[in-house]
């Protein structure tokens, strides 16, 4: 009897999640543990192993289809005589994999269209969007060689056969527009940034910091750091200053339970930092960053932006941050209005920084300037204590305390 392999819940909260791909196509014959399916969800993206070894019956989500926990992705038919492990466990979240027997009726599940089915003259594995693509370029399917898991023929690979009469991205003269797939990581992060927007009542402050001996410590950081072997950046030192401010001033380091209608006081600084990944806005999380040096913060900024960029960390590395940082001024702006990262109650963005004239004690002097702004929760967070809070972020950065 087919068994029913469902969305797992993988934890965090996370009710649904996004079909990315099948790592099978229907009628694979697959071990247990073997990847079938890549799953996004709001916080990362996961694979879900096969509970059992078997034979893939019928795939029940297709690409873009979006799932939420305990809904059918497949039916899958073990061998004789083997039932599902009760200790199997799911690679990427330390959570065992929903399977229930199917229903004596099975024709009451309405399946949608196939994401992946063998073409004629042998198997291609291809889902349905690079199918109609090769469709309008005139390429055989065939005909082309699949670079993706297994063979899987994907979109460049029906590009590079069609030859320059189809680069990528670029519209043709019949098509005065392109059209993009609103799914993945942008679909996730435009119904996130919806909810904040939505849910939560912003509030904005600006402030402006003097970095100018900020940026005089990291220059003798940087000889420190080389010896380390990590890169030093402004993040680390602005990292710092925020945390030690957040342990003076903890209703910025907060959430609101709105079912429960109780303010949740932090008793942790993890703070999470906004990196602008290739594929989206990608948010991991610095754990006790309170009781990180310099050295320590800019290590593991490092190793968890090129995790981001790279789309490798795992989903703890991207939950439970207690506060935000947008360091923007790298890619330029002088100001932003950040969005906060729900259900946070705050975010800082950092701008870039600028030589403008200042006056010190009675005198006119360049110095290195930057602004901050700051985006509060008003329904936690007052003005006065928004405020405070920011004083003593710039009093920290002025005074690299560090």
């Amino acid at each position: 009897m087919p068994i029913e392999l469902k969305l797992p819940d993988v934890g965090e909260g996370i009710a649904e999640g996004e079909v990315v791909r099948w790592l099978v196509a229907e009628g694979a014959q697959v071990k247990e543990d073997d990847p079938l399916v890549e799953i996004l969800t709001d916080k990362a993206n996961v694979e879900i192993p096969s509970p059992l070894t078997g034979t893939v019956m019928k795939i029940l989500a297709a690409p873009g289809q979006v799932v939420k926990v305990g809904e059918l992705l497949a039916l899958i038919e073990p061998v004789a005589g083997q039932v599902p492990a009760a200790h199997h466990v799911e690679a990427s979240t330390g959570r065992p994999p929903s399977v229930s027997s199917v229903a004596k009726e099975p024709g009451q599940v309405s399946p949608p269209k196939k994401a992946i089915s063998p073409g004629a003259g042998g198997e291609v594995l291809a889902t349905p969007v690079v199918r109609k693509l090769a469709k309008d370029l005139g390429v055989a399917l065939g005909a082309v060689p699949g670079s993706g898991p297994g063979g899987r023929i994907l979109e460049e690979d029906v590009r590079r056969a069609a030859g320059p009469k189809a680069p990528a991205g670029i519209p043709t003269e019949s098509s005065p527009e392109e059209r993009i797939p609103f799914r993945g990581k942008r679909r996730m992060i435009a119904r996130k940034m919806v909810a904040a927007k939505t849910r939560v009542p912003h509030a904005l402050l600006v402030d402006e910091a003097d970095v100018s001996g900020l940026l005089a410590a990291r220059e003798k950081m940087r000889e420190i750091g080389e010896r380390e072997g990590v890169r030093i950046t402004i993040l680390p030192f602005i990292m710092k200053a925020v945390a030690g401010a957040l342990q003076r001033h903890p209703a910025l380091n907060a959430s609101l339970d709105e079912d429960r209608d109780e303010i949740v006081l932090k008793k942790r600084i993890d703070v999470g930092m906004a990196v602008d990944a290739e594929d989206g806005l990608v948010v991991p999380v610095v754990r006790n960053a309170d009781a990180k040096s310099v050295i320590e913060l800019a290590r593991e900024i490092e190793r968890l932006s090129a995790g981001a960029r790279e789309g490798t960390l795992a989903p703890e590395n991207l939950s439970g941050g207690t506060f935000t940082i947008s360091s923007v001024g790298s890619i330029g702006g002088l100001f932003s209005y950040p969005v906060i990262n729900v259900p946070e109650a705050a975010i800082l963005a950092a701008h870039k920084i600028v030589t403008r004239p200042v006056v010190r004690d009675g005198e006119i002097v360049p110095r290195e300037m930057m602004y901050l702004s700051l985006s509060f929760d008003h329904r936690i967070v007052d003005g006065g204590a928004a405020t405070r809070f920011l004083n003593e972020v710039v009093r920290r950065i002025e005074a690299s305390a560090i």
